[in-house]
């Protein structure tokens, strides 16, 4: 799948604290731009401080530090606020799961997500009316590392994790792992533009506090630490891993101190797992069920899609849609099972529990069918979340699936050894590599929740499968799936923001004289010789660009016309519709260089005016293009820049 083209209205009219690069030097201290706009003086750390931690290892150690313990208090707050909102539309009894309760009220079950779609809309026409909140799509982590340099904005973080503790708490089929990681993330790049912090060292801080996140919602800190390496910052360096698993310890602790967390898997089930020897006999059944993930997965996110292109066409306002979504979502949890409702930890746990077995292969396919279909309803009607944990659930009754139908296909298979438990553990992580990505983070993570080798080395193989299988045919996580349904290029958290902000316009030289296309050609001869600038641009009478003209040529075209032939300077003109905007990034000058097959190129205001405004020449573009890929490549070894 071809990526979009770069969209250049991002770079004309960015948001406020969202550009690329750090904030000009010009302005005086205590006012540079921030993502809250200009007023950032009060909120700058001390000077000493801030040169601590910008020029020590230590200091930015530290500072991971508080950010992975604010991440853990931030899980847990979110977790709580959560479970109280389930436990007072739903009339729970304290600490019940929603997607595990039984003998629910069948009104309620079918209109406490309706409330809580209408609660949505209603901060929607809210935020609406409110200056601060009324503009352009949130920036998430993944987006703000690779095109703005780690800067984030806290209050539209603040008001995303409202929106998702309002929609995971009236049972909308979404997770919190979204919000938990905008929330801490947001608050980390807070605290690294009040420090500061070199792009660099931003973007990294920003990863440390998804690690705080996802290793304080799962109790996983190598979970949250790979999370952060593969998904946030988009390579792992040496210079990268301490303060990262720092923040993701922390924020494992706190949150484990503050909230007990149910582990995803009860160990003592995996006993029988953990004591068998997996062989290489497993290693094809492993395979085969992480394609069938990458299959599933990608009907999952097609499915989301779908539903939201079924909303956008059915002219519902965009406040009322969450209700009817949370309608939608009410009555599958009526007709199927209250497992389809919230996120999905407490269903996880009865399929991981002693009596999971129960299912059917036919109870099975039907709480998958539903599960998935809520997820897409929910997200495409306007709630907010993600799939993470949903994935997750997906991918467990994938896995169980797949271990009761394969001996019926393939007998001979349940030979192999492997219980429906340890194949829902592989299942669970090929499904979500598939629609969150991170192969090692997955792998971690059943690592993590079964302390089991020998299945983590098949979740390993299942992984890169279904990894695999997804980046050659679809070619996009679910995250950046949406990137390119919002016209983005973005494939991963890789710094890619800084080719934007190397552009045309801030390459190309100003100082240029064009010369009218009516000129006689002597007079143009005369007043470039040999040894003047090689490249001349000429405008017609409307002062639009015509062209360009190579001196020597011109001088040649002179020298070599026949007696009495008259020689127009429209005649050696060159390249009349091959010209830069100044809105281009180098990538793309480059690439124009390489069509035309031409060393300069002239600049315009835009391709309706075409009014000349500078000229570029290709070995300058080389030379910056190069020179900013080997600071990158300094980044990513932790070399200095």
């Amino acid at each position: 799948m071809s990526q979009p083209p770069i969209q250049a209205a991002r770079l004309k009219d960015p948001r406020p604290g969202d550009a690329a690069g750090p904030a000009p030097s010009a302005k005086p201290a205590g006012t540079r731009a921030g993502p809250e706009g200009g007023r950032r003086g009060w909120m700058q750390a001390p000077e000493r401080l801030r040169a601590f931690v910008r020029r020590s290892e230590a200091g930015m150690v530290l500072l991971a530090a508080a950010t992975g313990c604010v991440g853990g208090v931030v899980v847990s707050a979110m977790s709580l606020a959560t479970q109280a909102l389930r436990e007072f539309l739903y009339r729970l009894p304290h600490g019940t799961r929603l997607s595990a309760a039984e003998g629910l009220d069948p009104l309620v079950l079918l209109l406490a997500p309706c409330f809580g779609g209408v609660l949505l809309g209603l901060l929607l026409l809210v935020a609406g009316r409110l200056r601060a909140l009324r503009r352009r799509p949130t920036i998430d982590p993944i987006e703000a590392n690779a095109l703005h340099g780690g800067r984030m904005s806290l209050r539209d973080s603040l008001y995303v994790a409202l929106q998702n503790v309002v929609s995971n708490g009236s049972g909308a089929s979404v997770g919190l792992e979204a919000g938990y990681t905008q929330l801490c993330a947001g608050i980390s790049s807070r605290l690294g533009i009040a420090f500061e912090m070199r792009r660099a060292d931003l973007r990294t801080l920003v990863g440390c506090g998804a690690a705080a996140a996802i290793a304080a919602a799962f109790g996983a800190p190598l979970t949250g630490a790979f999370y952060a390496f593969e998904l946030i910052i988009g390579t792992y360096t040496i210079a990268t891993l301490t303060p990262v698993v720092v923040a993701a310890l922390c924020g494992s602790l706190v949150a484990r101190a503050l909230v007990y967390t149910e582990p995803l898997v009860d160990i003592s089930n995996m006993q029988a797992v953990t004591t068998s020897t997996v062989t290489s006999a497993e290693i094809l059944p492993s395979l085969a069920l992480g394609l069938a993930c990458a299959g599933l997965a990608v009907l999952i996110m097609r499915g989301v899609t779908l539903v939201e292109r079924v909303v956008q066409a059915s002219r519902i306002p965009r406040f009322a849609a969450p209700a009817l979504g949370g309608l939608c979502v009410g009555a599958l949890a009526l007709v199927a099972s209250p497992q389809v409702l919230s996120g999905g930890h407490g269903a996880l746990h009865l399929h991981f529990a002693e009596h999971a077995d129960d299912y059917g292969i036919g109870a099975l396919a039907a709480l998958f069918a539903a599960k998935a279909t809520a997820s897409a309803i929910s997200i495409g009607s306007g709630f907010r979340g993600g799939l993470f944990f949903a994935s997750l659930f997906l991918g467990a009754l994938a896995g169980k699936l797949f271990a009761l139908a394969a001996p019926l296909l393939v007998p001979g298979l349940a030979a192999f050894g492997l219980t429906p438990l340890a194949y829902a553990v592989i299942g669970m992580s090929a499904l979500a590599v598939a629609v969150i990505g991170g192969p090692l983070t997955m792998t971690f993570l059943a690592l993590e929740v079964t302390g089991s080798l020998p299945i983590t080395g098949l979740v390993l193989a299942a992984v890169i499968a279904s990894s695999l299988t997804v980046r050659k045919t679809f070619g996009y996580s679910f995250a950046t799936w949406r990137f390119h349904l919002r016209g983005e290029s973005i494939r991963s958290a890789h710094d890619i923001g800084w080719i934007r902000t190397l552009t045309v316009g801030r390459l190309m030289r100003r100082d240029i004289r064009p010369v009218a296309l009516d000129t006689p050609l002597p007079a143009f001869l005369r007043a470039h010789p040999i040894g003047s600038p090689s490249r001349v641009i000429v405008v017609d009478e409307a002062e639009r660009y015509a062209g360009m003209v190579l001196v020597p040529e011109a001088h040649a075209a002179a020298r070599d016309a026949g007696e009495g032939e008259a020689v127009k300077l429209a005649d050696v003109v060159q390249q009349p519709k091959d010209f830069l905007t100044p809105e281009m990034n180098a990538k793309e000058a480059v690439a124009a260089f390489d069509r035309t097959e031409s060393e300069a190129l002239a600049v315009v205001d835009s391709a309706a005016e075409r009014r000349v405004i500078g000229m570029l020449t290709e070995s300058h573009t080389l030379k910056r293009y190069s020179d900013e890929l080997e600071r990158q490549r300094r980044t990513i070894a932790g070399e200095p820049a």
